[in-house]
């Protein structure tokens, strides 16, 4: 049966330019780089401590074939919404913002906590929660 979740995966336009996005802006780290073949890589990164990593995966005809990838390039920046874990919703914004990281929405009181949603380069959505609750 299944034990846990280890990957999930951001559809992206270019794997350097997340790379840095993700590690410069949010601080994540950079957990592997592979080169896998002519044209494969598999590039994971994950905020410090954290088992999850993300894949920051580039729709690639030679992988996915011609239209696969034409379908996938359709989805960057349609994702879900990925919650991040905070324990100062406030503080960890500013932080962010410094680091010109576009909020859609500052810190509001919603039921579990205090929320504020930012998105990623390619207009992914993020939410930024402080909990009140144990959700």
């Amino acid at each position: 049966m299944i034990k846990r979740l280890t990957h999930v995966t951001i559809l992206v336009r270019d794997q350097d330019e997340a790379l840095r996005w993700y590690t410069e802006k949010l601080g994540f780290e950079k957990r592997s780089d592979e080169i896998f073949g002519p044209v494969a890589r598999w590039l994971t990164v994950a905020p410090k401590g954290q088992d999850i990593k993300v894949v920051l995966q580039k729709p690639d005809p030679a992988l996915h074939g011609k239209q696969g990838a034409k379908k996938l390039v359709k989805h960057i920046g349609w994702g879900t919404t990925w919650v991040l874990s905070s324990t100062d919703c406030r503080k960890d914004r500013k932080v962010l913002r410094s680091r010109g990281v576009k909020f859609v929405s500052p810190p509001e009181d919603v039921p579990w906590g205090l929320e504020a949603v930012f998105e990623d380069l390619y207009g992914n959505p993020f939410a930024l929660v402080e909990l009140h609750h144990s959700f």
